[in-house]
Formats: structure tokens, C-alpha cells, sequence
């Protein structure tokens, strides 16, 4: 078994995760709209020829940041506007797929109000013990297919 490397970086916090998007209105009024985050701002970011951060060049990206509590990790809405970007999509169970996990005072009424406006889930909530803790998970998608999870429960 290869032996695990020495860390000789120190990472200081997590700032946000980024998610491609089709219909960058579509997903704002939903994390916005339906899971209540809070728009920070929004970026039209245009790369140079030879590329910015991201390589690829000449990109012209419409970037939207959310946050759910002030000073927390956000969510970045990327639409690619030129090149568009190209389908894709992961399974939950394949490699590179990802989650947003968010925790919940009750999950039955996130799972009843978000599957009374259309969101699809996974399964319904499903529970365990965590050191005498009663702790509910459950998975959902957001309208382009991205997955989320919530839990309540005291963590």
C-alpha cells in the first residue's frame, strides 16, 4: 500500500464551490428563490485570448455568487456564454460526481415544501442513529440535474 504523503501546504478555509449552468435564471430563482441563499453579486468575466485561470480562451462566462449565511462558503453560478459550455452531468454513484450538502432544522418540511414545488428526490428522508443522535438524509436535484443533499438532525 503506498504511504500517504506529508501535507507541507496549509489550506485556511473553504470559499466556494463552483457549478456550470445552463439556464443561469432558472437556477437563480431556485437556490435563490426556493432554497433561500443570498445573491452577493454578479460577474461578466471576459478571459484573454490566451486564457485566464480557467484555460480556456477567450471565454465569456456570466459568473453569480450566493451565499446562504454571511461569510460562509458560496456557491458560484458559472454560464459559459462563448463556448457554450458542452453537456454533461454525473450520476451520484460515478466517478467525479458532486454534492452541496445542506443541513436543515426539519427535513420533512424541507422534503414535503421543495416536493410540492416540483423538486425531485432521490428518496424520501432516511434516518439513523449517530451516538444517540436521530439524524435525517436525503437527496434531491436542482433543476439542471446537480446534486444536493440535506440533513437534519443534530449534527
Amino acid at each position: 500500500m503506498p504511504s500517504v504523503p506529508t501535507v507541507s501546504i496549509h489550506l485556511s478555509g473553504m470559499h466556494h464551490t463552483g457549478i456550470v449552468v445552463r439556464d443561469l435564471a432558472a437556477m437563480e430563482r431556485f437556490y435563490v428563490g426556493q432554497l433561500g441563499l443570498t445573491k452577493l453579486k454578479e460577474i461578466d468575466s471576459i478571459a484573454p485570448p490566451g486564457g485566464n485561470h480557467t484555460g480556456v480562451p477567450d471565454a465569456r462566462r456570466k459568473l453569480l455568487f450566493l451565499e446562504l449565511t454571511a461569510g460562509g462558503h458560496q456557491i458560484e453560478l458559472v454560464h459559459y456564454l462563448s463556448p457554450p459550455a458542452s453537456p454533461g452531468g454525473l450520476d451520484k454513484h460515478q466517478l467525479g460526481a458532486m454534492h452541496i450538502c445542506f443541513t436543515v432544522d426539519d427535513i420533512e418540511a424541507v422534503y414535503a415544501q421543495l416536493s410540492a414545488q416540483g423538486v425531485q428526490f432521490a428518496t424520501e428522508p432516511k434516518y439513523s442513529e449517530v451516538d444517540g443522535r436521530r439524524i435525517g438524509v436525503v437527496y434531491a436535484q436542482d433543476p439542471e440535474g446537480n446534486w444536493l443533499e440535506f440533513i437534519g438532525g443534530k449534527l
